[in-house]
Parts: structure tokens; C-alpha cells; sequence
């Protein structure tokens, strides 16, 4: 069985978000860098598969020379090659998803793995994107899957409880908090991965379908209010204030 998973690199999300001088992007000076929580997920379950199965996992990567963090990760994880296509980082998800299903197709990869969504900028449509361009069935915010011979059982949270969704393989396959528990990479995985090389490979992807035309961070909260008083002071007050100020009826 071979598998493929998609990961992205993304500030980390306790950093200090700062708009760039040109309102379009964010200030990536002070940024410390990580792979997409999402993708762990889908990393994770890869590298499960093959410690059941034997499987073979690739991941890949779209960027710089930066994005190499990720793919070393992925490494020292278990990953069995890394693979980066080298062009400037986008957040068009049709660019991205056109990018991955380039590289995939005719590889015979069994099953392609992404995160549900990308934190960052939280399209949610990489994957799906990826499958109908490579004509492959697909399964959504999994948070349980299965797999026997060529074909797999999945499970996604729906509006109406859990959906159970079977379907032959290869598959494209989104992985969400729920699935499985990320591994830490351990210091003998690490010094593995430092000698491990990656596949470089030139990519050129296509005109952004969207653009982003200004960013800017959301207002600030102004300061709650304290309300003194007894309970009945304090309730009376609070109806003033929520009809008075909130206008809520």
C-alpha cells in the first residue's frame, strides 16, 4: 500500500499575528513555523497504517525551502520520503490542489491524506479539490477510518450525528481532530531524518483563483463592565444595560 499526505507549513497559533506593510499578507519576520495541525492527523493515521500494514507514507510539501521543517518532521515521525515542490507558498486552494493532484497522478498511491482544513486560512477544500481532479472518491473530516483490502469505512460527524461512509479505494482522505493522537518525533527519529534526503521537484502553479485584496486585524474588545450591588440591583441594572447599550430588545 502506498500512501501520500499533504502537509502545510503555518505560523504557529500562539504567534503574534502583524499585518505587512502592503495590507495584503502577513508579516512573516518574528513567525515561528509549523506543520498545520490538521495535517498531523493525517500524518499520523498514515504512519498507523503502516506500522499495521506495512505501508509505504510520502509526504509533500508546496514552498520554500523553509517548508523542509515540515517534510524533516515528518521524517523523524516515520515517513518513509518527503517530497518538496518547490514554488512560492499560495493559499489558492485550487492552485495547491492542482499542484498535488499533478504529482499524484500515476503514482498509485492507495490512499492521499490532507488535513480538513489548513489553519491559516481555513478553506476546508484542498482535499475534495484534489480528488476531483484525480476523478477519486473522497470522505471528509474523518474522524475514524478503516481499512481492509482495497476497500475503506470511514467516519465523519454530520449534522444529523455520525455518518458512516464505505467506499473503494484509492481515496482521498481528510483528516480531523478526533482520529487519532499525534506522536512526538523522538530524538533518535530527529538525528534519522537530518540524514534522509528530499526530493526537490520545480513547480509551477497555476494563476491564484483567488486573491486576497487586504487584510486587517479585527477591532479590538472594549473593556467589560462590573455591575455592584445585590442580586436584585444587579439584575435590574443588567436589564437597563442590555436594552439601554446591547439594544437587544
Amino acid at each position: 500500500m502506498k500512501i501520500l499526505v499533504a502537509l502545510k507549513q503555518v505560523p504557529d497559533t500562539e504567534s503574534k499575528i502583524k499585518i505587512a506593510d502592503s495590507a495584503c499578507t502577513i508579516d512573516q519576520g518574528d513567525l515561528k513555523w509549523i506543520t498545520s495541525p490538521n495535517d498531523e492527523y493525517a500524518l499520523e493515521e498514515a504512519i498507523r497504517m503502516k506500522e499495521a500494514q506495512g505501508a509505504e507514507v510520502i509526504a509533500v510539501s508546496i514552498g520554500g525551502d523553509k517548508a523542509k521543517d515540515v517534510l524533516r518532521n515528518a521524517l523523524a515521525l516515520g515517513a518513509d520520503g518527503a517530497v518538496l515542490l518547490k514554488a512560492e507558498a499560495t493559499d489558492d486552494p485550487l492552485s495547491t490542489a492542482r499542484a498535488l493532484a499533478n504529482f499524484a497522478k500515476g503514482k498509485d498511491f492507495n490512499i492521499i491524506f490532507t488535513g480538513h482544513k489548513c489553519y491559516g486560512n481555513d478553506n476546508g477544500s484542498v482535499g475534495q479539490m484534489t480528488a476531483e481532479l484525480l476523478g477519486l472518491p473522497h470522505v471528509h473530516v474523518v474522524t475514524k477510518l478503516n481499512i481492509t483490502e482495497n476497500k475503506f469505512i470511514a467516519e465523519r460527524e454530520g449534522d444529523a450525528g455520525v455518518e458512516i461512509i464505505e467506499g473503494n479505494l484509492p481515496a482521498v482522505i481528510t483528516a480531523q481532530r478526533g482520529l487519532n493522537e499525534p506522536r512526538y518525533a523522538n530524538l533518535k527519529g530527529i538525528m534519522a531524518a537530518k540524514k534522509k534526503p528530499i526530493e526537490e521537484i520545480d513547480c509551477v502553479l497555476e494563476d491564484a483563483t483567488i486573491k486576497v485584496a487586504s487584510l486587517a486585524l479585527p477591532p479590538a474588545r472594549s473593556e467589560g463592565k462590573r455591575i455592584d450591588g445585590d442580586p436584585a440591583t444587579q439584575v435590574a441594572e443588567l436589564v437597563s444595560l442590555l436594552s439601554s447599550e446591547a439594544k437587544i430588545f
